[in-house]
This record gives C-alpha cells, structure tokens and sequence, in this order.
C-alpha cells in the first residue's frame, strides 16, 4: 500500500502556494477531476467515474501523455495522494491543503523514478517543476476568481 510519496526517487520536486480562497473552494476545484479541462490549461482530456477514493482510477492527458492515475489515500478537504505508472515513470503525487484564516496553503510533492527519469534526471526535474509551478497557479488564479 502506498501512503506517500517515494522520497528516494530520482526525482522529487515539491512546491507550495497561498490562495485566497476558504479551502473547501480549492479542494473542491482540484478534485473535480471532470473539469480539469474548464481551468487547468495543460490538462487536454481528464475524466473520473464516480467520487475520487482510495483504488479509484482517472484518466488524464497532458504534453501529449495519457496517464491513469489510481487515487492511494484521500482525508478530505486536506490531502490526496494518487499515482502510478506512465510511460515508464512511476509518478507519485501528494497534495495537501490548510486552512489559514480565509485563505488554503496548498503544498505538493511528486516523485518521479523509472529508467526514463534515470537517463534524463535535469531534464526531467525542471519539467515536473515547471508543471506544478503552473498547475498551482491556475488552482489559485481559479479559486480566487470563483465564488461558492
């Protein structure tokens, strides 16, 4: 059973943002796995049956790469964990959110490990860096122009 991110990966970025937005905004925003596509710009085709929980899988396509990602551990609305296998990268990824007065911190990890990593580790490290750079980015410019 997978509880968190692999640490000793090849790979392993995190970052973190402030979004003024309450955290059930945000939480729901990044959860809503069907409409990705309506605010997540790098995200081409993303789909879910059924609420994310644990064994649940979703399918996503970004850069040209279609992902299933199995959902591994959920406490809503403060942290998700979900990953697996994609093109030969093993891609774990956490996401957590706190409240901080009417604003959520959300903080991400994702460890990336695999023979594609290994061959291209630089590379591939600011590509991930750049991704979640900008995924947090369009969650907060998202969270902050919705209303509930």
């Amino acid at each position: 059973m997978i509880t968190n991110i692999q640490e000793d990966a090849t790979v392993v970025v995190r970052r973190e943002i402030r979004i003024a937005a309450p955290v059930d905004r945000v939480w729901r925003l990044h959860t809503d796995v069907n409409n990705w596509t309506t605010w997540q710009s790098d995200i081409d085709t993303a789909s879910v049956d059924g609420p994310l929980e644990p064994g649940t899988t979703f399918h996503w396509t970004t850069a040209g790469l279609q992902i299933a990602s199995t959902v591994y551990a959920v406490d809503a609305p403060h942290r998700i964990l979900w990953g697996g296998p994609a093109h030969g990268i093993t891609g774990i990824h956490e996401w957590t959110f706190t409240a901080d007065g009417d604003a959520t911190i959300v903080r991400t990890a994702e460890s990336w490990d695999g023979e594609p990593v290994r061959a291209d580790e630089d590379n591939l490290r600011h590509a991930l860096d750049t991704s979640l750079a900008s995924w947090l980015h369009l969650l907060r410019t998202k969270a902050e122009a919705s209303t509930d």
